[in-house]
């Protein structure tokens, strides 16, 4: 999604830039990169097994250490 602002006759370098802000604001640009900049990709299911195997496997000995008093 490429944005193109030229330069009018007699316009400044300011508002040229302000132009082409509001042209990237209504086109939706910084939104969609907001969005996109903290997406991660999904763990095999492998991985995302061990990891929950690991979790139980932790909190069963937590629970064990608890009730032993330590």
């Amino acid at each position: 999604m490429a944005i193109e602002v030229r330069k009018r006759e007699n316009e400044t370098a300011s508002s040229m830039l302000y132009r082409f802000s509001k042209r990237v604001q209504h086109g939706g640009v910084v939104k969609e990169a907001r969005k996109r900049q903290f997406t991660t990709r999904t763990a095999n299911s492998t991985k995302r097994r061990a990891a929950a195997l690991y979790r139980i496997e932790r909190q069963t000995e937590l629970q064990k250490t608890k009730k032993r008093g330590k």
